[in-house]
């Protein structure tokens, strides 16, 4: 049962994850940068959980495949979730977000690679394979953080 709500809970997330960029358009910036925001913190529980799942840290292997969908769709396109006039305020984001556009969507293009590799290696059960793509995907992760987020002070 438990597994059927988690399902359900994904299919809707990935059908607003693709309404995104509909909505960002009539929203204030502030709602914006709350909205995302709560995306990546979303997009870091998911990985936290995996994490444990695949350490060993918790016994729910059964929802290792729930996770994997949550991120894909939540990293489908990061960069809709950075538009224009949303480069101030209450933000992590640097304004290389905005100012190398171009590197930071290939950036995430390479971030959503990482996340679609890891997804195929859980469909594929194989624990090694699986191991190295999740490091693979954190590598992705740290790499946008590296360059796109201002560090925690």
């Amino acid at each position: 049962m438990k597994r059927v709500k988690i399902r359900r809970l994904s299919a809707m997330g990935s059908v607003l994850v693709m309404l995104v960029p509909l909505a960002l358009h009539a929203a204030e910036p502030e709602d914006i940068i709350k909205y995302r925001q709560n995306m990546m913190k979303a997009i870091g529980g998911h990985t936290g959980a995996a994490g444990a799942i695949i350490q060993g840290k918790v016994d729910y292997k059964n929802q290792l495949a729930d996770h994997a969908r949550a991120l894909q769709a939540l990293t489908s396109d990061i960069p809709a979730l950075f538009p224009k006039d949303s480069d101030f305020g209450d933000t992590k984001a640097k304004d290389d977000v905005w100012s190398k556009r171009a590197e930071f969507e290939k950036t995430a293009k390479d971030a959503k690679a990482r996340v679609a590799a890891f997804a195929k290696a859980v469909q594929g059960g194989n624990q090694q394979a699986i191991v190295a793509s999740y490091k693979e995907m954190g590598e992705g992760c740290k790499g946008c953080h590296k360059d796109f987020r201002k560090k925690d002070d």
